[in-house]
């Protein structure tokens, strides 16, 4: 029995072959680790005339509003996600209307994917990651506390979009057919 210390890949920065760009690469067996950006999605949900928001109870940026948004997980949709996002920050179900925005921030490797949704009923709480949440009238916005400029554009495009015929989204159910697990 071997009771030294774990070996441990010899990862280096390289290009590999057929590449354009420096990837984390396997000197021993030649397996490249890929990193790619997030996906983070959301949704600027209402009911009746009110916008939710969720008072971060977690960093970055604690004790400020945002709207109920998060990682994707992998095997779910970028609609699930909005809805599983909602749920656990502001234990409020959702219907999804419409994608509103897409956020490309290069800087912090993340893509944000924000939808337009109508709460189905005027149940909602604090989750785990909440330490409030509230419905705001437009004109009550607390616009200075909130935690990240993606909600903000996301809420700005929901008011200037507001009044559109929807973009309904839908998941593909082709693809949702093949998946492994079950959907929801």
């Amino acid at each position: 029995m071997n009771n030294g210390p774990i070996s441990r890949y010899p990862f280096a920065r390289d290009i590999p072959a057929g590449d354009n760009r420096e990837r984390h690469v396997c000197g021993d067996c030649g397996w490249i680790h890929y990193i790619n950006p997030n996906i983070v999605v959301g949704a600027v949900c209402t009911w009746e005339d009110k916008i939710l928001l969720c008072k971060r109870a977690i960093e970055p940026r604690h004790g400020y509003w945002t709207v109920p948004a998060g990682f994707m997980e992998e095997g779910e949709s970028t609609v699930e996600g909005a809805a599983r996002e909602t749920l656990e920050e502001a234990c409020a179900r959702i219907e999804i209307d419409a994608l509103i925005g897409i956020y490309n921030i290069p800087r912090i490797s993340q893509v944000h994917m924000m939808y337009r949704a109508r709460m189905t009923g005027p149940e909602m709480g604090a989750g785990e990651e909440s330490l409030d949440v509230k419905l705001f009238a437009w004109e009550d916005i607390p616009w200075d506390e909130i935690a990240f400029p993606s909600g903000v554009w996301a809420l700005k495009h929901y008011h200037e979009t507001k009044d559109l015929t929807a973009f309904q989204p839908f998941d593909n159910p082709e693809i949702d057919r093949h998946r492994s697990r079950p959907v929801g």
